[in-house]
C-alpha cells in the first residue's frame, strides 16, 4: 500500500474513532446536563439524601427568616426561607451571609442536599442579577406551571 492510503485510512480511522468518542460522551452527560430543578421536579423524584443538587425558584413572600445563633463564640447568621415554582415549595436552611441582591419574591438557586423531610440544606446561595432579568430556564418553568392552574 503506498504511504498517501495508510496516511489516509489512519486519519479517517482516528476521525471515526474521535467521532464514535463524542456520541458516546454526549449521551452519557445528556442526563446529567441539568442546570438546576423546580420544587415540582424534586417532589416528584427521588434524590439520595447526600446527593448535592441545584434547585431554583422564586423566593416565596415572607418566608425568610433569620436567626443569630452561637458557635464556638462567634455569632452566625441562620437563615430559612422557602423557594417555590408557583406550585410546590420546598423549605431551605443556609447558615452564611445572603447576596445582596437575594429578597422576597425574586428569582433564586441554592446548591446543596435535600433532607428526608423534604428540607433543603444550602451550602450556596446564589441571587439573580438584575431586577428585569429572569434566566430562561426559571422563565419557562414559571410559564408551565401558570399554564398548568
Amino acid at each position: 500500500m503506498k504511504a498517501k492510503y495508510k496516511r489516509f485510512f489512519s486519519v479517517s480511522f482516528l476521525m471515526i474513532l474521535f467521532s464514535v468518542g463524542c456520541l458516546i460522551l454526549f449521551f452519557n452527560l445528556r442526563n446529567n446536563l441539568v442546570f438546576f430543578y423546580s420544587p415540582s421536579e424534586i417532589i416528584d423524584q427521588s434524590f439520595q439524601s447526600n446527593e448535592v443538587i441545584r434547585m431554583g425558584g422564586m423566593v416565596l413572600e415572607n418566608s425568610l427568616k433569620k436567626k443569630i445563633i452561637l458557635k464556638d463564640n462567634l455569632k452566625i447568621e441562620e437563615i430559612s426561607f422557602i423557594v417555590t415554582d408557583l406550585k410546590n415549595n420546598i423549605k431551605v436552611n443556609y447558615i452564611g451571609i445572603l447576596p445582596d441582591l437575594f429578597a422576597d419574591g425574586k428569582g433564586v438557586v441554592v446548591q446543596g442536599k435535600l433532607n428526608n423531610d423534604l428540607t433543603f440544606l444550602a451550602d450556596q446561595v446564589l441571587a439573580k442579577h438584575d431586577e428585569n432579568y429572569m434566566p430562561p430556564e426559571v422563565k419557562s418553568m414559571l410559564e408551565k406551571t401558570k399554564e398548568l392552574k
